[in-house]
């Protein structure tokens, strides 16, 4: 599903059920302020849960050697930070 498949399919579904019609502007602006303010909360307390849905969670890889395919140099890969989804088992259910 692309974003603009979201954005239709959240402004009838929310049109529908309020009997209003909500612009694809109004969808897509609170869709942008709610992925945000996940990645904030990640950012900030390393957690974020959605009850009946999953946690993202921040997770730290540390520096580690590597090697290059093409030629079999060793390198080094820096540390970094990502995100992990884990989905709750009412989620895990419904698929």
């Amino acid at each position: 599903m692309t974003k603009a498949e979201l954005i239709e399919k959240v402004s009838k579904s929310v049109s529908k059920s309020t009997k209003k019609e909500v612009s694809k502007k109004q969808v897509d602006a609170t869709l942008k302020e709610a992925f945000e303010t996940i990645r904030k909360t990640v950012k900030k307390e390393g957690r974020c849960s959605y009850p009946g849905f999953g946690t993202f969670t921040l997770t730290k890889r540390k520096a580690r050697k590597g090697r290059n395919p093409q030629t079999g140099e060793t390198i080094k890969i820096k540390a970094s930070k990502s995100i992990r989804f884990k989905p709750s088992s009412v989620l895990k259910k419904t698929l």
